[in-house]
């Protein structure tokens, strides 16, 4: 017979058996398999090493040039403008030679970032294979250490190492040396991005198609960045 005390430590128990969740063994789910690797597109042959050159240029590494920055021939997007006009598009990250009403030559390019970004038309004076780099006061005033390579120094022998690479084209503005150029030696994880002090940069191969293509007194249009100075980087 359950006197009252068995019958409270029994409904005690009871209780305490109900608020008590029984022990769940983990389930661990068996192992899945490794998603496959996504492939690189394979970069276009004329991305490849160019050893016919004076000074030998790397090729282009798979993986590092987004496809669209690659160079090729699409629609016109300033059909308005002159064959033989280069426009620059600094937020894009894109140089598009104008051919026709209809089709234009696109290339990534680096571009001038913060305050050193430059905009506006000039026209191409000349054009330079392997040039010599003659660092202007300006960029001296900012950085000293440059001093060896100035325009009175003579500016630095062309090959690897020197900043303006295989080509370049010199921007002129009313008779005056702007001191921009359009250039190679872009470092393929910088093509598309604002990295430069105001110069327009491209992959090697990009400049020599460029240099072959481009037109003694074209007009030169770099356009206005849109984007705020923390974005252009």
């Amino acid at each position: 017979m359950m006197n009252r005390r068995n019958f409270a430590v029994a409904g005690t128990a009871v209780l305490l058996s109900a608020c008590t969740r029984p022990v769940i063994e983990p389930v661990i789910p068996p192992p899945q398999p490794a998603a496959p690797a996504v492939p690189f597109l394979p970069v276009p042959e004329f991305y490849g090493a160019i050893t016919d050159e004076p000074y030998p240029i790397a090729a282009v590494p798979p993986g590092v040039v987004p496809p669209h920055l690659w160079r090729q021939e699409v629609a016109n997007p300033f059909p308005d403008e002159a064959s033989g006009t280069i426009i620059v598009d600094p937020d894009e990250g894109m140089l598009h030679l104008v051919e026709s009403k209809t089709r234009a030559m696109r290339y990534g390019a680096g571009t001038g970032r913060d305050a050193f970004a430059w905009a506006g038309d000039a026209r191409l004076q000349f054009r330079r294979k392997w040039p010599r780099w003659k660092v202007p006061d300006e960029m001296i005033a900012r950085q000293p250490e440059l001093e060896p390579y100035s325009v009175a120094n003579g500016g630095m022998e062309p090959g690897p190492g020197n900043p303006l690479g295989a080509r370049a084209l010199y921007l002129f503005q009313n008779g005056e040396d702007t001191l921009y150029r359009i250039h190679g030696a872009c470092e393929p994880e910088y093509l598309g991005k604002a990295v430069s002090s105001g110069c327009v940069r491209l992959l090697d191969q990009d400049a020599i198609d460029l240099y072959r293509r481009a037109r003694h007194g074209a007009t030169v249009r770099v356009l206005p960045s849109t984007l705020p100075v923390s974005l252009a980087v």
